[in-house]
């Protein structure tokens, strides 16, 4: 299954991620929830100098040892990029609504306070944003 690629016996702690950096060389860092808070950042344990294949996945083991296994599913060949095709837009129908008559009433001025212009305004600056985002998503599509 997996090949030893270098003996390194790495003594692994907790809260801590170790990995194959992109020298070659295996590094640590901290884990998001990796039990209790210490430094962040990332050091390097040791320095390897691995030369990577393509279509291999290179991993540390449980021995602390790096490895290397034959990915299944890599063609040895890095993946090109896909075209899009672009979908047809259906028209959507409108349904008509009825308009209902209001009678007119006659209201009271009253003295509005500025927090409630405050208030609406920040309605309205909500709502544009809000159809600025579904704008958005249906370019997506």
């Amino acid at each position: 299954m997996a090949t030893v690629v270098e003996k390194t016996g790495i003594r692994r702690e907790k809260g801590w991620l170790y990995y194959l950096d992109k020298r070659g060389d295996v590094s640590r860092a901290r884990m998001a929830r990796g039990g209790g808070k210490g430094p962040k950042g990332r050091e390097k344990v040791t320095k390897c100098g691995i030369q990577r294949e393509e279509g291999f996945l290179y991993f540390i083991d449980k021995s602390g040892n790096v490895a290397k296994v034959k990915m299944k599913r890599s063609s040895g060949r890095k993946k090109t990029a896909r075209k899009k095709t672009t979908r047809k837009k259906t028209a959507r129908r409108k349904t008509a609504r009825k308009k209902t008559a209001r009678k007119k009433t006659a209201r009271k001025k009253t003295a509005r306070k500025k927090t409630g212009r405050r208030k609406a305004a920040k309605k309205t600056a909500r709502r544009k944003t809000a159809r600025k985002k579904t704008a958005r998503r249906r370019a997506r599509r």
